[in-house]
């Protein structure tokens, strides 16, 4: 007669606090995503054990991606420029009613740049795009 299996244990559910809240925090460490209970001081990673502090309750977060190496950082919203962790490239925090968009006059890629700018340079094929001026007026691409 064959002998029957066990069923797989059930994993330990996750502390949630009563109401269920919880928020998300970029790891200082590696990058990754946090979910915690609200209420928590700080976060300890399960990937590389960094603790991260959590800002205090009510401070509104924004996102940027790196210039220098993309990755995803959070910073508190009202900041002039954020320093990546990972390759400390000083990025410039801008507001979304702060930027405008344009596609580059060489590779049509969408590039993003501060409002007052006379011309936008493409990090991906070093064209400067003039901005706000008629089709033609374009300058070749710098070296």
């Amino acid at each position: 007669m064959p002998v029957p299996l066990a069923p797989y244990p059930t994993p330990p559910v996750p502390f949630t606090p009563p109401n269920g809240a919880q928020s998300q925090l970029v790891c200082s460490g590696c990058r990754n995503l946090l979910m915690y209970p609200a209420g928590a001081t700080s976060v300890c990673c399960a990937v590389c054990s960094t603790v991260t502090a959590v800002p205090a309750p009510g401070t509104e977060m924004a996102q940027l991606v790196c210039g220098g190496c993309h990755t995803l950082l959070m910073y508190i919203r009202g900041a002039t420029s954020v320093q990546c962790s990972c390759c400390h490239t000083v990025n410039l925090a801008m507001e979304a009613n702060q930027v405008a968009h344009v596609n580059c006059g060489n590779c049509r890629m969408l590039l993003m740049y501060q409002y007052g700018a006379r011309s936008v340079k493409c990090a991906v094929c070093n064209f400067v795009t003039s901005v706000g001026a008629s089709p033609g007026t374009d300058q070749k691409p710098s070296s």
